[in-house]
């Protein structure tokens, strides 16, 4: 007697990522030449920005890449994600923005993933924007304190950063112009919804004048296609709609609408660590194996 499970759309779904574990553990990845810094930005809320940062540098540190993520956003999403404190009284980016502070006095490990560390952001923030107007290079201030921490981890003896994700606000403010200028790529993740192209003309104008006036090196190198639902024709609308626009931008990999990468936050995890057996956490590892094979 046959088994009417067998033969279900469950059961065909098992055996699909039965298959996409077992290729992805056979994946030998290398380290990049030099540390990639990639900032992540899209000026519109709600497309999975901060989570895309968090599961990917968690996926990639999972891989045994060393990663760095900075949390430039005033809300301090990443921090809370990645379970770094950032209470007011937390030294932070404020501090190294502001008042000139090391990155090495204000970086935290990940409390559970190895190799991932986190420059935590705090309300404080939330002004720096005023304040970072009155200060000399105020571009310039990230790229630099980032430069400094590369040479003091040199110094130190600390294995060298694979990859660092700066997580920026939804706006273009100075926060995001010293994330542009200190990354050379720029990752934008675009959600599977009606409008999914809606103020990407903008992002990619001011993309344009960063590269003209402050940073000739920046280009937006990865697309995230993100809340997929394969059962939807929008959703395969969406895909074929950004395809056209980006041909080569675009990861093969799709992240799913999953329960599990949306309750990892109230955790303070990533899904990676909350349920590394769920879709989701598969999606994001897949993802970060892509971003390394594309270099």
């Amino acid at each position: 007697m046959t088994d009417p499970l067998a033969d279900s759309p469950l059961a065909a779904q098992l055996k699909d990522e039965q298959t996409r574990r077992k290729k992805l553990s056979e994946l030998e990845l290398e380290r990049p030449p030099e540390t990639r810094v990639i900032t992540v930005s899209n000026q519109k809320g709600g497309v999975g920005k901060t989570t895309s940062t968090v599961n990917l540098a968690a996926a990639l540190a999972d891989h045994g890449f060393n990663v760095l993520v900075i949390d430039i956003d005033p809300q301090g999403n990443s921090s809370t994600g990645l379970g770094i404190p950032h209470s007011a009284d937390t030294d932070s980016i404020y501090d190294v923005l502001i008042d000139d502070l090391s990155f090495a006095d204000v970086v935290a490990e990940c409390p559970d993933v190895d190799r991932l560390s986190v420059v935590p952001a705090t309300i404080h923030l939330a002004g720096a924007e005023i304040e970072l107007v009155a200060l000399v290079a105020r571009e310039q201030r990230l790229h630099r304190a980032l430069e400094e921490y590369f040479r003091h981890r040199e110094e130190n003896g600390l294995e060298r950063l694979d990859y660092v994700f700066i997580d920026c606000p939804p706006s273009l403010g100075l926060l995001t112009v010293n994330a542009f200028v200190a990354a050379k790529e720029v990752l934008i993740p675009i959600q599977c919804e009606y409008y999914a192209l809606e103020g990407l003309s903008q992002l990619l104008n001011n993309i344009s004048m960063i590269q003209k006036h402050l940073n000739p090196v920046l280009k937006v190198s990865t697309i995230l296609l993100t809340m997929y639902d394969a059962r939807t024709n929008l959703a395969s609308q969406v895909v074929d709609e950004v395809n056209g626009h980006f041909p080569s931008e675009v990861l093969k990999t799709k992240i799913p609408r999953s329960v599990r990468i949306a309750e990892a936050p109230s955790y303070q995890q990533s899904v990676i660590s909350y349920d590394r057996s769920s879709t989701g956490a598969l999606a994001y590892l897949e993802a970060a194996a892509e971003i390394v094979q594309r270099g």
